[in-house]
């Protein structure tokens, strides 16, 4: 990112941003300082190691290459405010954690619980989405889950009741997706065209639309949940209405997660 900002502050040609991650050997230093030597160059690096930092500055003084220390002033500033000795090892700050662990737990979830595999997932969801076939509810799932939220989601159609576990739940935690219609006719012809089926089948039918849009809408007024009209919205924005619905609702007691700072 510092890269790129310093770049944009230069009207005269392009440049060529090369990121190299992963930098745990000399040897590997010697060979990229190697290539380096054939372009033009500026090296910015974020290198904590004190062996592979001095590595660096020695193969760059030999090629006579700038090198710019994004990390060692600070972690210098930090150590001298602070006293405390810093430990110099690289990838500290992807190390996993507990938020990691919720994420995953929260994604491995949503497939399990996607398109109303299983009912009992209703119980356990921290949100449940409902709606038609293409009103995104898989996508969204995945995106919440990201944000550390137990998503399910149940596809609304006429032929099959609605579990009766979304009606023993709080109706704060039920999410209606409606969607156009019309629109939904061309996301789904779209859909089976892709698929090399024939896009003029009942399931991209007009008619059997609005029927399956109208029962969903049914379902949705007799839970009595808060309904997101997804005709025009993109997935994140979607997702943040979401998460503005929990925090109205106060469901992070519920929850016991604070959600609102995400959002």
């Amino acid at each position: 990112m510092i890269a790129r900002a310093t770049a944009s502050q230069f009207k005269a040609g392009a440049f060529e941003i090369i990121r190299i991650p992963y930098i745990n050997s000399t040897v590997q230093i010697a060979r990229i300082l190697e290539d380096a030597a054939n372009y033009t160059s500026v090296i910015c690096h974020t290198i904590v190691g004190r062996e592979l930092r001095e590595a660096l500055l020695e193969q760059a003084q030999r090629y006579n290459i700038p090198t710019i220390d994004i990390m060692g002033p600070m972690i210098d500033a930090v150590q001298h405010v602070s006293g405390f000795v810093p430990q110099l090892k690289p990838g500290l700050v992807h190390t996993l954690d507990q938020a990691y662990f919720k994420r995953v737990a929260a994604i491995e979830f949503a497939v399990k619980y996607d398109d109303g595999k299983n009912p009992d997932g209703i119980l356990k969801a921290d949100v449940v989405l409902v709606g038609v076939s293409r009103t995104s509810k898989t996508p969204l799932s995945m995106y919440l889950a990201h944000k550390e939220l137990r998503v399910a989601n149940v596809p609304m159609v006429p032929e099959v009741a609605p579990p009766k576990e979304l009606f023993e739940i709080p109706t704060e935690r039920i999410v209606g997706l409606i969607i156009d219609p019309a629109k939904l006719n061309n996301i789904r012809a779209e859909r089976l065209r892709s698929m090399g089926l024939d896009p003029e089948s009942c399931y991209a039918d007009s008619t059997r639309i609005k029927v399956e849009v109208e029962y969903a809408k049914s379902i949705m007024h007799k839970l009595n949940c808060p309904i997101i009209d997804v005709s025009n919205k993109a997935i994140e924005e979607t997702a943040n209405k979401i998460m503005e619905l929990i925090c109205s609702k106060k469901q992070t007691n519920i929850f016991g997660v604070d959600y609102c700072s995400q959002i």
